[in-house]
């Protein structure tokens, strides 16, 4: 199933290159024409190129006859969020955590990310050279009904005020507004970071790929939690006052207790990734928590929700998925859903988690070689001898990136010399053998 345009979370590429008007305006025209749609909303995050591709893709719908809504900086979940509600097609331009010279366009279809084969059957619309105009052009206008709307759900989340002190980064990107208004509503003590956006410093060592700032932050304020988002606000990670980092299976952990707790948690279930650490599987098992993994992408995980009715589900890379209440992932929602936690047992993060014993976890991306070295046969053989030495109480994942030009190799085991004596190994010969000429 091979996809020109699409990857693992929509369409990404260097801005102005590949990424350009002419392909945003071919978007718009697609989108209209597979899905015969009178209205379209549109938001985007800070980057440079962000206005170019909203504008490009709104141009190629209203051209087609639909109305589109301009929604301005907003983040991924509040276009989803406002896609759900109304039923319309929801697009975010936005490269997530890559830097600014990246962008990207996300589809949401009624609040929901397109699955693969719905991709696939666009990607013919986009390659076409047909322009549809329609004898009435569609509006073009700009709106603030996603923000409000968005709003409405922290309302229904119930936070009680709280003597917390809240640090949080919005990696200069899509938060760095709605996040204030939100966190500000529960704390009258909190800290912002990577609030500056001046289209060039997105995820510029600020956000959760850049984890020290907040930590330097929640250090230094003497915080007693930090959240730290993406450029587009659909990822969270978070460090607790003592500086420890607590990744998305972590806080799908945390929640779920909670939702078990107060018998909220569907089926008893949850939904995690092949990355999950085996040590916090184990923990979800003594709660009597069951664990669905798929493949990585939160649309898998958002899939594997939805067709078994669950409540909540998230990849460690911080995106984090309550179905009940948003159908994409959030990280401003996660990060105050752990704070209402907080608040309502007076306790931290720490000693609500104390119970969880991660295993020992390392991801090494290997650059500058051949994914195809996934296929020859040493690999393959190497990777088949390791997964049988590490055992089933362990994890072993080797794939090629769905959004950067790496394989990643992510190891989890009890021992961590093992660990590394097979890191090694592996790393060694997919470097050897996909060397590019």
């Amino acid at each position: 199933m091979n996809k020109k345009y699409f990857g693992t979370d929509g369409i990404r590429g260097t801005a102005f290159e590949k990424l350009n008007n002419k392909l945003a305006f071919r978007v718009g025209q697609a989108l209209a024409k597979k899905f015969m749609i009178k209205e379209m909303v549109i938001g985007q995050d800070t980057r440079l190129s962000s206005d170019m591709l909203a504008y490009g893709i709104a141009y190629g719908a209203a051209l087609a006859g639909v109305n589109v809504k301009i929604a301005r900086v907003v983040s991924t979940p509040m276009v989803a969020y406002y896609s759900k509600i109304n039923k319309v097609i929801g697009v975010m331009v936005t490269a997530s955590h890559n830097p600014y010279t990246d962008n990207g366009i996300k589809i949401f279809k009624s609040g929901y990310k397109m699955l693969d084969e719905e991709e696939l059957s666009l990607e013919p619309l986009i390659d076409s050279e047909d322009v549809l105009v329609s004898p009435k052009s569609g509006v073009i206008s700009v709106t603030n009904e996603v923000e409000s709307l968005y709003s409405t759900v922290y309302q229904d989340l119930n936070i009680p005020k709280s003597n917390l002190k809240i640090a949080y980064d919005s990696a200069n990107g899509a938060t760095y507004m709605i996040a204030k208004k939100i966190i500000e509503d529960v704390s009258s003590q909190t800290y912002q970071i990577g609030n500056q956006p001046d289209g060039l410093n997105i995820n510029l060592n600020v956000g959760s790929t850049h984890l020290d700032s907040i930590i330097n932050t929640v250090l230094s304020t003497k915080s007693d939690i930090g959240l730290s988002f993406d450029g587009d606000g659909d990822r969270l990670l978070v460090v607790d006052q003592d500086a420890n980092i607590f990744d998305g299976d972590m806080i799908v952990y945390i929640i779920a207790k909670y939702l078990k707790s107060m018998n909220k948690l569907n089926k008893d279930t949850v939904v995690l990734t092949q990355m999950s650490n085996p040590g916090v599987l184990k923990a979800f098992k003594d709660l009597g928590i069951k664990v669905i993994q798929t493949a990585v992408g939160d649309k898998y995980v958002s899939d594997e929700i939805v067709k078994n009715d669950l409540t909540i589900g998230g990849e460690n890379s911080g995106h984090i998925i309550l179905n009940d209440l948003l159908p994409s992932g959030d990280g401003l929602f996660a990060g105050m859903y752990l704070v209402k936690v907080l608040a309502e047992h007076k306790t931290s993060l720490k000693a609500y988690t104390k119970e969880v014993i991660m295993y020992p976890q390392k991801l090494v991306n290997i650059k500058n070689v051949d994914k195809n070295v996934l296929n020859h046969r040493d690999v393959l053989s190497l990777i088949a001898k390791v997964k049988k030495d590490l055992g089933e109480d362990a994890l072993l994942l080797v794939r090629p990136s769905g959004t950067e030009p790496v394989i990643r190799v992510t190891i989890s085991c009890k021992d961590e010399s093992k660990l590394d004596t097979h890191m090694n190994q592996l790393v060694h010969l997919i470097k050897q053998l996909g060397a590019l000429k």
